[in-house]
């Protein structure tokens, strides 16, 4: 009987976290402090709520052979999103988004550091995150409530329950003429299922800036 009770309870408080989670969900703001604010608008076409704000010209990307990636700036404004993350953790996101966009954008472009034609500037700024919750994160994907929950977000590539996440901007600029060519802000997270991405406060944001940067290499293809 009293396991019963406990786990009744448990099942109880799992679902409630859930519905904190479902209802609690940062949305990204438009950041007035990055250069290209003035420029997005709300994107019409997005539906995953990945990409909320975007600006685009008709650039060519195939015409770019090389790229400069900018050290990636950690967000100071007033509305930035990091809530009480500390400033190491910051620091720690920031590093790793350089890599992994540079790492995965090297097959595509060449990297370079001086400005010249054909070669894109692309600057990052990391403008918020949230960090996984401790245990709870991994142990929601198998209770009965949260496996639910979770596999009807993993088939909707939607957020899980009490998993991290990253947010920052993509500014891309012709090299040569120093002209804004697309910018947009993104929230980026591992599905449900990436249980590795459960794991370390800081795993779930990590899986997301590399899904970012994927994301990146696709659009500029």
């Amino acid at each position: 009987m009293h396991i019963s009770i406990k786990a009744s309870r448990l099942a109880v408080i799992a679902a409630f976290c859930m519905a904190l989670a479902a209802c609690g969900t940062t949305q990204p703001n438009s950041y007035s402090g990055i250069s290209s604010s003035s420029k997005l608008m709300p994107n019409q076409n997005d539906d995953t709520g990945r990409v909320p704000y975007s600006y685009s010209t008709t650039a060519n990307w195939k015409k770019y052979n090389a790229i400069i990636v900018d050290p990636v700036v950690v967000y100071r404004g007033t509305d930035q999103q990091f809530g009480d993350m500390p400033e190491k953790d910051k620091d720690v996101l920031a590093s790793y988004m350089q890599t992994k966009f540079a790492e995965k954008l090297a097959p595509r472009f060449m990297l370079a550091r001086d400005p010249a034609p054909n070669t894109l500037r692309l600057k990052l700024t990391l403008t918020g995150a949230e960090t996984n919750t401790p245990v709870l994160a991994t142990l929601s994907r198998f209770d009965i409530a949260g496996g639910i929950y979770n596999g009807v977000q993993n088939a909707r590539n939607r957020e899980g329950t009490l998993t991290g996440s990253v947010i920052y901007s993509v500014e891309l600029y012709d090299a040569a003429s120093d002209r804004l060519l697309s910018a947009f802000i993104t929230k980026q997270y591992p599905r449900p299922w990436n249980l590795g991405a459960s794991m370390g406060s800081l795993a779930a944001s990590k899986a997301g800036i590399e899904k970012g940067a994927d994301a990146l290499v696709e659009h500029l293809k």
